[in-house]
């Protein structure tokens, strides 16, 4: 079975994304291994410096690093990502497993984003949208595409 690992940099608190996520995750049950790592999310204050921001970046990225399933094709959500449609999304998905890999990785940073040196190890930079979301929002959107690229690719009527 594909196994999937969403490293998301911070907790989700609000009840409404937790219920959201574990229905996804009950969906995707169907069709992949899941696996959901929160990493913390390093503390800064209330008006960081742009050398703070950096500094709490560096260790979330170390963080990640060691999360990162070895040999698993790596998707980093990031605004400057490409766009994708959930055809498209599921197309890659695809590709990825005809090409052999058996695990993907996606990375969701912290409301500061993601370090540069993580960005640069992606196999594919995805931006959700040129909209700005709240990241914990962001997690219930990857889980929904997956699942949707997944019923995509079985043929399922979920997608429309």
């Amino acid at each position: 079975m594909f196994a999937v690992t969403v490293l998301a940099v911070g907790r989700l608190k609000e009840p409404h994304y937790i219920a959201a996520c574990r229905e996804y995750q009950k969906r995707l049950s169907a069709f992949c291994g899941l696996e959901i790592v929160e990493l913390p999310e390093h503390r800064l204050p209330d008006k960081p410096s742009p050398a703070e921001i950096a500094a709490g970046l560096a260790r979330e990225a170390a963080a990640i690093r060691t999360r990162i399933p070895r040999g698993a094709w790596v998707c980093v959500l990031t605004p400057e990502g490409e766009l994708k449609s959930s055809e498209q999304l599921a197309g890659a998905l695809q590709d990825v497993k005809l090409a052999g890999k058996s695990a993907a990785c996606f990375i969701l940073g912290s409301s500061f984003g993601l370090d540069d040196s993580i960005k640069r190890m992606a196999d594919l930079r995805l931006s959700m949208s040129p909209m700005t979301f709240p990241h914990h929002l962001a997690r219930v959107m990857l889980l929904e595409q997956l699942y949707r690229a997944e019923s995509i690719q079985t043929g399922s009527r979920y997608h429309k």
